[in-house]
């Protein structure tokens, strides 16, 4: 298929990008509390798990704590992380802040049946029982489809790429299970672009991150921003280093924009993405959805899940403290963003974890991280009543540090008779 002209991100950084600030006490937070998360943060960064992370937390229509750690990579000489420029591969957040939220502007707009059948708007979505697949199963991961393909080493185009996930055969009846899927967005971002008329990075641009300002948010970044993006793979299939590609092979080779990843941006606009979402659909009056379609799409279904979203649950990315309403997505790469309508509140995290990691478990390390940073900002809420206050953890998983580093050393032999004798 052969691509239309891109939509390339801005290259110019508004001097009032993002949310207003304003001091943690003026919005129910405790500063002392939320200092922690600097710990939180720098330990994984001097653990090895990634170079550099920027952070935000908002409340009540603020930032209240807005800073970038480290380096956009590990060189000296790589640029600060500053929270309003440092662009990063949002991963699998591409699944809601892009394709779920292009969903929800269809549902609003009664062009979207979640309960039709997929081949209503794809009839080429063929093979058995593909006739059964709804869009509610695509967003709540029931569809049937495998977790993912490997694109890269079966299919040489696009086009190839989009016809072979297309024509995947199903691994279980759809709704019988929950099955996380990249598959299962890849098919709802081309039921996107056919209802719409529009290409899934021209439709998200006009319909969602143009109107809301967040100017640094798009599929397939400029060469000329490639200076503040963050580098990620350093040994990838393709055959040399990652840096302002997306990372992830699949949404590569289907030409850098899929429903499952390709979206880049920074934190400041991923903070006005969770406001607009807190305030029911609209954010400096500019209306993206009705507040009832942000309520039915990060509502649980099943599964700790909502429809595209997850549902906090622990030990899922959201930390133990957040409200059960709360709801987010994480991202491969090391991003993760939680809005908790409770308490009026969201975090922010983005850093490049798959980048040249010098820790053994990157992964391990930045589950650890989300953890921290989300139970650091829900236990720095001061004005709850007494019944949900928390008392502050004497220590967090980061200081515990478990299963940060494997066994290195072979178990000790058993002695021998002899030894034993001695």
């Amino acid at each position: 298929m052969k691509l239309l002209a891109l939509i390339s991100i801005s290259v110019v950084v508004a001097a009032s990008k993002g949310l207003p600030t304003t001091a943690p006490k003026a919005v129910g937070m405790s500063a002392d509390r939320l200092a922690t998360v600097d710990h939180v943060i720098k330990r994984g960064i001097t653990a090895g798990a990634y170079p550099g992370a920027a952070v935000i937390i908002g409340r009540k229509g603020y930032a209240v704590h807005q800073k970038g750690y480290g380096r956009l990579a590990w060189s000296p000489s790589s640029a600060a992380v500053v929270p309003e420029q440092a662009i990063y591969d949002l991963a699998s957040l591409t699944k809601v802040v892009a394709t779920t939220t292009a969903a929800m502007v269809l549902y609003d707009e009664g062009k979207l049946d979640l309960d039709a059948p997929v081949q209503r708007y794809l009839p080429e979505f063929t093979g058995e029982m593909k006739d059964l697949v709804t869009v509610r199963h695509l967003l709540t991961h029931r569809s049937g489809l495998a977790p993912g393909r490997q694109l890269w080493k079966t299919a040489r185009t696009p086009a190839e790429a989009r016809q072979q996930v297309l024509e995947s055969k199903l691994q279980q009846r759809p709704g019988a299970l929950f099955n996380y899927s990249d598959l299962g967005p890849d098919v709802l971002g081309w039921v996107v672009e056919r209802i719409s008329g529009q290409r899934l990075d021209v439709f998200t641009h006009e319909r969602i991150f143009a109107p809301l300002g967040m100017d640094d948010t798009g599929f397939r970044p400029s060469l000329a921003l490639k200076a503040r993006i963050a580098p990620t793979e350093v040994t990838p299939p393709r055959g040399y280093p990652v840096h302002g590609e997306v990372a992830d092979e699949a949404a590569f080779t289907l030409g850098g924009i899929a429903g499952h990843a390709g979206l880049f941006g920074t934190a400041s606009d991923l903070a006005v993405f969770a406001q607009m979402m807190l305030n029911g659909g609209e954010y400096d009056g500019v209306r993206i959805v009705r507040e009832s379609t942000i309520r039915l799409f990060t509502t649980e279904v099943a599964d700790h899940r909502a429809l595209g979203w997850e549902v906090a649950a622990g030990e899922r990315g959201a930390g133990e403290y957040l409200s059960e309403a709360a709801y987010g997505h994480v991202g491969y790469t090391g991003t993760s963003l939680w809005i908790d309508p409770e308490r009026d509140m969201f975090v922010v995290l983005l850093t490049n974890r798959v980048h040249a990691a010098r820790a053994r478990r990157p992964g391990v390390i930045i589950a650890d991280v989300r953890h921290d940073l989300a139970d650091a900002a829900a236990l720095a809420v001061t004005d709850e009543p007494l019944l949900r206050q928390v008392a502050w953890p004497r220590t967090f998983r980061v200081d515990q540090a478990a299963d940060w580093s494997p066994r290195t050393r072979p178990l000790a032999k058993r002695p021998t008779t002899k030894a034993k004798r001695k």
